[in-house]
């Protein structure tokens, strides 16, 4: 018998431009995942760039679409055909302005609360049925474009704690998976937030 089939998608812009950049959190956290799982992302497959591996009782597939952000919902699209599953193994990682650096809200389903990735996957699925890990980046500073800000790279003490944060999504779809999307809401949204230490360091 087949193990059960996940998706994992995360979103971001292709190209070294866009690295490691606050908008590009879903593919940084992807590329934590597939450590975890032992999974390496091939060359491009379509519109993603796709990692497939069977681990931990699941065949994953780990996929980063490279048709820039506001344009993922083509390979969305190609994805869901191609690899069909429940919207309960379906799981977006984002980038969310919304909430505080570090911080982690996962959601069974919901609006695209203005990110243009999360509102071309659910034209194209022509649902909001799938689960989201929305990792909180913060708001810009006051005075700076938000699209400017979501396409810089962190600094400071953020930038240190980059990697953190991407393990914790990673952690976070890891649960979805494995645990349920309820069981992972609760041990992941209730975390507290990261914060920079007295000293300037983070915690």
């Amino acid at each position: 018998m087949s193990p059960p089939l996940a998706l994992v998608i995360g979103l971001g812009n292709p190209g070294g431009a866009y690295a490691h950049t606050r908008h590009n959190v879903g593919y940084d956290a992807l590329d934590r995942l597939a450590e975890r799982l032992g999974a390496r992302f091939g060359s491009r497959r379509g519109p993603a760039q796709v990692a497939r591996v069977v681990a931990r009782g699941h065949e994953w597939v780990l996929a980063k679409p490279t048709t820039f952000m506001n344009d993922s919902g083509r390979a969305g699209r190609a994805l869901t055909d191609s690899h069909p599953v429940p919207s309960d193994r379906l799981a977006v990682i984002h980038d969310d302005l919304d909430l505080p650096f570090g911080r982690l809200r996962i959601r069974p389903r919901g609006g695209a609360g203005g990110h243009n990735g999360v509102r071309s996957l659910q034209a194209a699925w022509r649902t909001q049925e799938f689960v989201r890990v929305r990792v909180g980046i913060g708001r810009p500073p006051a005075g700076q474009d938000p699209v400017d800000y979501v396409l810089r790279r962190p600094g400071g003490w953020e930038r240190r704690a980059w990697g953190a944060v991407c393990d914790r999504a990673a952690e976070a779809a890891l649960a979805v998976v494995e645990l349920g999307v309820v069981a992972a809401m609760d041990r992941f949204n209730a975390l507290r937030d990261l914060e920079p230490a007295p000293d300037g360091e983070e915690r």
